[in-house]
């Protein structure tokens, strides 16, 4: 559904009100899953004066679930942000070896050379991934 600029609580609550009635959710709905935006805690305060609580569940107390994907990417970024120098220097190698065919070669001989299988290609990995 379009909901018209500028993004703020009120429009967005407005977009999902007129949706749910629209659908007739309006009396079916147990939980609305956001992510964790500002926005969205005041979007769905400002829902609640919309609906009727009665024909929620806990009276709309569990209306807003939070985005366990959303939370779990936020920890991960977070845990690779540590990290991130080795894996841009990794990233660079990876790319520098897989450039040209006779560095795929060299580099298939300096694995052979020192004793590790070397059974995969090498292949860059993406980061929003």
């Amino acid at each position: 559904m379009y909901v018209p600029i500028p993004y703020i609580n009120e429009n967005l609550a407005e977009g999902i009100f007129d949706s749910l009635m629209m659908w007739n959710l309006d009396r079916k709905l147990s939980t609305i899953t956001v992510d964790n935006c500002s926005t969205n805690d005041a979007m769905i305060t400002t829902l609640l004066t919309k609906l009727r609580k009665d024909d929620l569940i806990l009276r709309g107390q569990i209306l807003h679930m939070r985005c366990c994907a959303h939370i779990l990417n936020l920890i991960v970024k977070e845990g690779v942000s540590v990290i991130e120098g080795a894996l841009e220097r990794i990233r660079d190698s990876v790319q520098f070896w897989s450039a040209t065919p006779s560095r795929v070669e060299k580099f298939e001989q300096a694995c052979k050379q020192i004793d590790v299988p070397f059974n995969k290609k090498l292949c860059l990995n993406c980061k929003t991934r």
